[in-house]
C-alpha cells in the first residue's frame, strides 16, 4: 500500500498535523499502535498555553471548541510543604492564559474533526525502513505495511521512526513519577479535596514531591515524584505494595497529602521519567521527520502538548506553503523546530530544579511569585 502522508501516532501532535492538512484539502493517514480511541486511559489535565498549545488550535479552527472544555477554577494553584501549610496561593481569575482541560476530552474533539478513514487503529509500528528517492517502508505488527511519501513520527518517547534520522535514545534522568487517582474525593476523604482546591496541587520537598490536579467529578489526580533507581517500582510484589512503599517515602508529611497516594482507587503506574538530549537535532533527511516527544523528549514541565501541537500545526503550514516540494517545507519546520524545542528543553530542566533542588519548596514560592508579576 502506499500513501502519500503517514503519520505515526494518534497523540495530540499527529492529529493536529493531520487536521490542519484536512482543512486544506491535504489527505493525511495517521496509524495507531492503540485497538480503539478508548483503548486506554489519555492521562489527566494539561494547561494549554496562549503562545504555542491555543496558536495551534486556533490554526486547526477547534479554538472554541476547546473554550467549551476548559475545567472551572482550574488555573488555581497552590504550594505546601510537607506539613500542609500553604505557602502560595492564586486564585483562577480566568486571566491567567494557561486554561485547563482533560487530555481525552482535547483528543476527543481532534478525533471528531477528521473523516472517519483517517485513523488506522491497531498498527503497531514493528519496523522502519528508507526506499530512497525520499520514501519510506513502515512494517506493522500485524504484518501490514505502507510506503509513504512523506513520514512523520509522532509516536512518543520510544518513536520507531526518530532512527531514520538520529541514533539518539531517551535517557532516565533519575527520578519516577507515581500515578495515582482518588476518586469521590469531596465525600470520602475532604481533607485532601480541600488540600487540592480547584486546580493544582504542589506539595513539595528537596528531592521529592507530590503534585495533584482536580479532574471533574471530584477526581484528584496524583504524581508522587520521587529519586529512585530505574526499574524501582518493579520490585514490588503487587499494587497495593507499591502504594505503601510509595507512601513510605513520605513518612511524617500531612495525612492530607499521603491520603493522595494511599487512597487511591486504581492501581498506581510508575512513569519513569526519560529525556532526549536537550538541543538534538539532525540532518535533513528526505521524506522524514518527527514531531513532539519523538522530536524534543523533556522533563516534565506543562509544555510536552502544547509543544506536540503547536509542531503538528507549524508542520501542517510549512506543508501548505510550499505545495509540490516537500523538502523545502521539511527545511522550514526543521529550521524553526530545533531552536524552539532546545530553549523549551532548558526552561524545562529550569521549572524542574525549581521543584527539585535543595531549596525546595521555597524555589518553587519565588519562581511562581516572580512569574505572577511578570518577572
Amino acid at each position: 500500500m502506499t500513501t502519500f502522508l503517514a503519520i505515526i501516532g494518534a497523540g495530540l501532535g499527529g492529529l493536529m498535523l493531520a487536521r490542519v492538512l484536512h482543512l486544506h484539502g491535504i489527505a493525511a493517514t495517521v496509524y495507531e499502535a492503540d485497538a480503539t480511541a478508548t483503548a486506554r486511559p489519555q492521562g489527566g489535565m494539561l494547561d494549554i498555553h496562549g503562545h504555542n498549545g491555543q496558536l495551534a488550535l486556533k490554526t486547526a479552527g477547534l479554538y472554541e471548541q476547546f473554550r467549551q472544555l476548559i475545567q472551572p477554577g482550574g488555573e488555581a494553584s497552590r504550594v505546601l510543604d510537607k506539613d500542609g501549610n500553604v505557602l502560595f496561593e492564586q486564585a483562577d481569575t480566568g486571566e491567567g492564559g494557561r486554561p485547563e482541560v482533560l487530555r481525552s476530552e482535547l483528543r476527543r474533539i481532534l478525533l471528531a474533526s477528521l473523516p472517519a478513514d483517517a485513523v488506522r487503529w491497531g498498527r503497531k509500528v514493528s519496523a522502519t525502513s528508507a526506499l530512497g528517492d525520499g520514501r519510506h517502508l513502515v512494517r506493522f505488527a500485524d504484518g501490514s505495511s505502507v510506503t509513504a511519501g512523506l513520514l512523520v513520527g509522532a509516536d512518543g518517547a520510544w518513536s520507531r521512526v526518530r532512527p531514520l534520522l538520529s541514533p539518539s535514545q531517551p535517557v532516565y534522568v533519575g527520578r519516577t513519577f507515581v500515578e495515582t487517582y482518588v476518586l469521590d474525593a469531596d465525600v470520602r476523604h475532604p481533607a485532601s479535596a480541600r488540600a487540592v482546591g480547584t486546580g493544582s496541587l504542589f506539595a513539595m520537598a528537596a528531592g521529592q514531591g507530590i503534585f495533584a490536579h482536580r479532574e471533574p467529578h471530584g477526581v484528584l489526580h496524583t504524581y508522587a515524584a520521587l529519586r529512585k533507581p530505574l526499574g524501582w517500582a518493579d520490585d514490588f510484589a503487587d499494587h497495593r505494595a507499591l502504594l505503601a512503599g510509595v507512601a513510605g517515602q513520605f513518612d511524617g508529611w500531612a495525612p492530607a497529602l499521603t491520603a493522595l497516594i494511599t487512597a487511591s482507587g486504581t492501581e498506581p503506574v510508575a512513569r519513569a521519567i526519560h529525556t532526549l538530549p536537550p538541543g538534538l537535532s539532525w540532518e535533513r533527511v528526505p521524506g522524514v521527520t518527527l514531531l513532539g516527544d519523538a522530536a524534543h523528549l523533556m522533563v516534565p514541565s506543562g509544555e510536552g502538548a502544547n509543544l506536540a501541537m503547536y509542531d503538528g500545526a507549524e508542520l501542517a503550514k510549512a506543508i501548505v506553503a510550499h505545495p509540490g516540494d516537500l523538502e523545502a517545507a521539511l527545511a522550514e519546520y526543521e529550521g524553526a523546530l530545533f531552536p524552539r524545542s532546545a530553549t523549551a528543553a532548558v526552561e524545562a530542566e529550569q521549572v524542574f530544579d525549581v521543584c527539585f533542588g535543595d531549596k525546595a519548596p521555597h524555589s518553587l514560592v519565588d519562581f511562581l511569585r516572580q512569574a505572577q508579576h511578570g518577572g
